[in-house]
């Protein structure tokens, strides 16, 4: 990967050091170099992000479509825990990448205290009430008597275990702005390699295990997760390439604090606007039944098994991005987001081409129900068909919050997803009959609208003038 004004770069070198993690300047030198070391351990980050999910629904996928829907509606109640953790993450990401580009190490150890401490106070708040309130909520989300019977003990602790997704998000989150996402990208393989030898003993209780169905694809996440959470609190600590949090950082400071927040509300706002959408076509596709649901649930989880790598490349040009202009380099930072957006159409392109292909065995490896299948088939090949444009909106729209401007992809967020999608996915699944398969055709046309308009707003530079 370099672009046509980079010198030629041994690539195999160059992937040994994004994968092992190196010290490096991202605000000069080769570009292509840059962002190929930024993206490939975020690209991996992410890719171990989805697979928890997708572990998950395949083994679950065995004890029958209730159980699918169980995690499949605790996932749109968790979204509410990501929209606050990845709004949360913008703050971290556009605060911690500009103060490395300023060269000023202590202000991006201080800002990594604040920003773990807001997460802290927000998680556990939201963990304590999920646990207590799983039935009702899943019940809220239009669950039946057999899918809360199920799915409550699922629900209780993946929502009250929450605080470990969260703060794992966040922290990784500070890594990838500092420029250290191999630390990241390391974390999340011993959480998922954890995840993915517990999820079959718990799941179907092997060995000594007792057999705890869906519950144990719960815990065996939880557990994974908080495991990952430790080990990323203990290298913070010990310092890495860029980042080191020394004890003199370790104190709250208000103003700090306050600044984060405030950044990091408008993303959250931002965040939410996409993420409520979801919520919302959830509640189309549950009311009607179980097997829409499930089929539902295995297709999105897939697409975003996808979506997240591509979403990796968008992270290296967000950190790219701050950090440039924390450098004064307006110049450096937009030609990086051309760049990793190209890299990323060619990737999620490519994707896409694979579940168009073979689309009918992806899906066989999650369910052997054909009416399941048949409603998660033509899920995956709608939606896979936006894929280019998918890959590009995704980097602008980082691009934008790693520069602190989070208002544009705000307002984009809400013209895309509730202007568009929301009103669309009723009235393709409702008035014009095609029930769930509408909801699909609506995702794939609100996100090819949000890339257009990103790519127009980006080019009038605006974003070039915001301070973090």
């Amino acid at each position: 990967m370099h672009s046509t004004n980079d010198a030629p770069h041994d690539v195999w070198r160059d992937l040994r050091d994004a994968l092992r993690g190196t010290h490096h300047d991202y605000t000069s030198g080769a570009l292509g170099r840059a962002i190929f070391l930024l993206a490939v351990p975020m690209v991996v980050e992410m890719a171990m992000e989805s697979l928890f999910a997708v572990v998950d629904v395949f083994f679950v996928g065995r004890l029958g479509a209730a159980a699918v829907a169980t995690v499949g509606l605790t996932e749109s109640l968790m979204i509410v825990i990501y929209t606050l953790a990845f709004g949360l993450s913008i703050g971290a990401t556009a605060t911690v990448s500009r103060r490395i580009g300023e060269k000023d190490g202590d202000g991006a150890g201080r800002a990594a205290v604040q920003v773990l401490t807001l997460g802290l106070l927000i998680s556990g708040v939201l963990g304590l009430m999920g646990a207590i309130l799983a039935p009702q909520l899943l019940g809220l989300m239009g669950a039946d008597a057999e899918v809360i019977a199920t799915g409550t003990g699922y629900a209780r602790w993946m929502l009250g275990g929450s605080s470990t997704a969260f703060l794992l998000f966040v922290v990784n989150a500070v890594f990838r702005g500092a420029g250290d996402p191999a630390v990241a990208m390391r974390i999340l393989i011993v959480g998922n390699s954890i995840n993915m030898v517990m999820d079959p003993v718990l799941i179907f209780g092997l060995g000594p295990f007792p057999e705890l169905g869906v519950t144990g694809a719960a815990i065996a996440t939880t557990f994974g997760r908080g495991v990952g959470l430790l080990m990323a609190l203990w290298m913070l600590a010990r310092g890495t390439g860029h980042l080191a949090v020394k004890r003199a950082h370790l104190s709250v400071e208000p103003t700090t604090m306050w600044k984060i927040a405030r950044l990091s509300g408008m993303g959250t706002f931002q965040v939410a606007i996409g993420s409520m959408s979801w919520m919302g076509l959830v509640r189309v596709v549950s009311s009607y039944g179980a097997t829409a649901m499930a089929g539902y649930t295995i297709a999105i989880r897939l697409v975003i098994f996808a979506l997240m790598p591509a979403f990796g490349l968008g992270g290296a040009a967000a950190t790219m991005v701050g950090q440039s202009l924390g450098a004064g380099k307006p110049e450096r930072a937009e030609q990086a987001v051309w760049t990793a957006a190209k890299y990323d159409v060619v990737f999620l392109s490519t994707i896409g081409l694979i579940f168009l292909a073979f689309t009918p065995q992806i899906v066989g490896l999650f369910t052997h129900d054909a009416a399941v299948a048949a409603v998660a088939v033509y899920g995956l090949r709608v939606i896979s068909l936006g894929f280019p444009l998918f890959a590009a909106g995704m980097v602008l729209e980082q691009s934008f919050n790693g520069a602190g401007d989070t208002w544009t992809p705000t307002w984009l967020n809400l013209f895309a997803f509730w202007i568009i999608q929301i009103p669309l996915a009723w009235f393709l699944a409702g008035p014009i009959g095609l029930h769930e398969r509408g909801v699909f055709i609506s995702v794939t046309v609100a996100y090819s609208v949000l890339a257009a308009a990103s790519a127009v707003l980006f080019r009038r530079g605006k974003w070039k003038s915001k301070y973090v």
